[in-house]
């Protein structure tokens, strides 16, 4: 590890807390029958709907092969329909892909906050997003270097 400068050891130990989490979130979901992924999937589906299948890929952390799959099982699951408009498909939840996100959904936000408000107080949590707010933000602009 001597030769890791600090920002490697940051980027390491916030991959194997998300590693963590999403591996938590999704025992934590098993009572919903849903994974920590379908969940984000129907989340962005709710803020963003109607929406196209290239839309919410941009949104979330699936693949494209990755993402067609989930939608084939969430339609057949009945939480999410497809309708095509001339050449556009675009997705949307059903009332029961509505009525799971209204029951998961407090009971996972409270689940994820728990492993910030166990440990660091308001003012901790508070610079804390402030400074990932900010590194994402850089992220979002950078581009990878000429090969």
């Amino acid at each position: 590890m001597r030769n890791n400068t600090m920002g490697s050891l940051i980027w390491l130990r916030l991959m194997r807390f998300t590693n963590r989490s999403n591996q938590l979130s999704n025992d934590f979901l098993k009572r919903f029958d849903i994974t920590t992924a379908q969940f984000d999937v129907l989340v962005q589906i709710q803020v963003y709907q109607p929406l196209t299948q290239m839309e919410l890929a941009d949104k979330v952390t699936v693949t494209q092969g990755g993402i067609s799959r989930m939608l084939v099982r969430l339609e057949k699951e009945g939480y999410i329909i497809r309708k095509q408009d001339w050449k556009t498909k675009t997705i949307s939840l059903t009332e029961k892909g509505e009525a799971i996100l209204d029951e998961a959904m407090p009971a996972q936000l409270a689940f994820q906050s728990s492993f910030f408000d166990e440990v660091l107080n308001e003012e901790e949590r508070k610079t804390l997003y402030m400074l990932i707010t900010r590194v994402h933000k850089h992220s979002q602009k950078k581009e990878l270097p000429p090969v």
